[in-house]
């Protein structure tokens, strides 16, 4: 039976009312606090019909209201029914600072521990406790009780990734990780990153769209060896062989009572408060464990890229880069003729561009096609709604990117549609000076993404514009195509960049209802050696080779050295492309890559 909105809420709260209580939290994440949420996971999505990457959704008695950040002040409006929700920005209105200023004394506010993370759950008792409000753990989500037709989990069967893809053997990486967790006074980890389970692993799987993860949840001890819980149907044949000596596949079920146990050995217990649920630390120190609080003990390691990877990953990019210059050189055929086509067909004709290609598995997000005014929503997806048609004489913005066994590609182009306006060469190229001056930079060791952040906004301060997302973000390698730790953004500090990292360097400039531009490459770190004084110095390498569209450059914005950049980077994928190309499309590269 499909449910209404009004129903679903109605539902929820005849549940909150038979455990009395006044207030119930859906976040957008799931148990394991990923970034991307399998279908059978998106409560937020199901209660509220909002398909965007944050969120949060508080139901009390006989309101409901729902926060999002600066991505989808436009997208939220239009998604969720107004009549049952109030909207508010979740930076400019903390949405649990906003419910103590709604509930009185003594009331109870509900949450799923397993959706939450330990800082959450810490930072909250203690807002709610100032106003006498209590936070009340329950057994049972509602969602979930009330979800009728909720999807089944995915039973994809997993991969084995070979060495000749990872460069290091499972074992290998879970003694180097364990041998941290010692140094850091602990006897085991928790690892509940699901892309830091399968680097240690070296598995990959299909339980999340875009995202080549096995669902489940880890113990790593100080001595390397590792319980993997997870549904033991999803897992190959020759996985004992495959990962070595010392892993335990374990069912999820039995995870909890695992938690108890190490607790109950009174062992100490490392785990990070970010990116571990609060159920897993809260079980196991009520059962006695010391937490340390900490980062992920993998995530450092996972980022930065050994040998074999990045070859891998420069690979991939030659490949990826050869499927994207057939779409924008069939793209502009098309323009031509007058065939002016849906964000739909256009996203299907690059995906279908990639799947020919070698290692190619699926796309590592849904594809960002976006036509005219759709592009002023950063986030946006053309499968909410109707796909719009593309504008005569605008511009078309489109992200995409792809998982291939060797490596993982993100990338946007802004294109003309016919002429480009005065207006739209101007904004672009600031956007362009940006990223250009971000790729150039070298920087010493011990700098972090908050630190460089601002080269890439620098040309549109300075004109009084600004955008409202991070300049780049980690990508992994056949992984997440949003890893962390490193990032580029005003509010990044304390990671610093290492050799090996790779990070997107996407500045934009979004003018709502009107237009949308973003310059997106990824990018990687390497050392140069040292500076002056004995300090070592770090710059990027590019990784993506595609063009940026000619048409929308205003030269007379541009200073010498700019230009030569352009010029030596249009030089450099005409060199790695061409060989994968012929006929029109090596044409159309040439005239792309062209000096100006």
């Amino acid at each position: 039976m499909i449910q209404s909105i009004e129903q679903k809420l109605h539902a929820i709260r005849q549940y909150m009312q038979a455990a009395n209580l006044d207030a119930f939290i859906v976040p957008r994440a799931d148990e394991y606090l990923g970034e991307y949420v399998p279908t059978h996971n998106q409560r937020l999505l199901w209660c509220s019909e909002f398909t965007g990457s944050a969120g949060t959704v508080i139901i009390l008695k006989d309101r409901a209201a729902i926060f999002t950040d600066g991505r989808y002040t436009i997208q939220v409006k239009q998604q969720v029914n107004a009549e049952c929700f109030e909207f508010y920005h979740l930076i400019d209105t903390p949405h649990m600072k906003w419910l103590s200023e709604q509930l009185g004394t003594d009331a109870n506010v509900g949450f799923d521990a397993k959706v939450h993370n330990l800082n959450w759950y810490k930072s909250s008792v203690k807002t709610l406790s100032e106003k006498q409000i209590n936070l009340v753990a329950v057994k049972q989500n509602p969602v979930d009780l009330s979800w009728t037709d909720r999807p089944q989990p995915t039973q994809n069967m997993g991969l084995l990734l070979e060495q000749k893809y990872t460069g290091l053997c499972s074992l290998d990486k879970r003694r180097k990780i364990g041998a941290e967790i010692a140094e850091q006074g602990a006897d085991a980890a928790v690892i509940s990153a699901l892309d830091s389970i399968a680097w240690l692993l070296n598995i990959r799987g299909k339980d999340i769209h875009c995202f080549c993860v096995i669902l489940g949840s880890a113990v790593l001890m100080k001595d390397g060896s590792m319980t993997f819980f997870a549904d033991p149907a999803k897992i190959p044949s020759g996985f004992d062989a495959h990962v070595g000596e010392g892993v335990t596949l374990a069912a999820e079920s039995e995870a909890a009572a695992a938690y108890q146990s190490l607790g109950e050995q009174g062992l100490k217990i490392l785990a990070d408060p970010e990116t571990s649920n609060a159920f897993c630390q809260l079980t196991a120190e009520a059962a006695g464990a010391v937490l340390i609080p900490g980062t992920d003990p993998a995530a450092a390691a996972k980022a930065c890229k050994n040998s074999t990877e990045l070859a891998g990953m420069q690979q991939a990019h030659i490949r990826d880069g050869a499927s994207e210059v057939r779409f924008l050189a069939w793209l502009e055929n098309e323009v031509a003729q007058g065939n002016l086509h849906d964000e739909a067909f256009l996203s299907d004709k690059l995906s279908a561009f990639r799947a020919g290609n070698e290692h190619f598995v699926e796309l590592s997000f849904d594809t960002i096609s976006a036509a005219g005014s759709n592009a002023a929503m950063c986030h946006y997806n053309h499968m909410n709604g109707t796909p719009a048609q593309l504008p005569i004489d605008s511009i078309y913005l489109v992200d995409s990117g792809a998982q291939y066994l060797d490596g993982t590609t993100d990338i946007t182009r802004t294109v003309a549609v016919g002429s480009a306006s005065d207006e739209h060469r101007k904004m672009f190229t600031l956007v362009l000076k940006g990223h250009i001056a971000l790729a150039q930079m070298k920087f010493p060791a011990g700098t972090n993404g908050g630190q460089l952040d601002s080269l890439a906004r620098q040309f549109l301060w300075q004109q009084g514009y600004d955008y409202d997302h991070g300049t780049g973000h980690g990508v992994g390698c056949f992984l997440n195509v949003h890893e962390g730790p490193q990032r580029i953004a005003k509010n990044s500090v304390g990671v610093a960049l290492e050799p090996g990292m790779v990070v997107s360097n996407e500045p934009g400039y979004y003018k709502q209802d009107e237009y949308g531009i973003r310059c997106e490459n990824l990018i990687y770190v390497v050392d140069k050696g040292e500076g002056h004084d004995g300090k070592t110095f770090y710059q990027f390498e590019t990784l993506t080779l595609v063009p940026f569209d000619l048409h929308l450059i205003e030269q007379s914005l541009l200073s010498r050295d700019e230009v030569n950049w352009i010029n030596d980077y249009h030089a450099q994928v005409k060199d790695k492309i061409s060989p994968l190309l012929s006929g029109t499309d090596l044409t159309w590269l040439e005239q792309a890559t062209q000096r100006i």
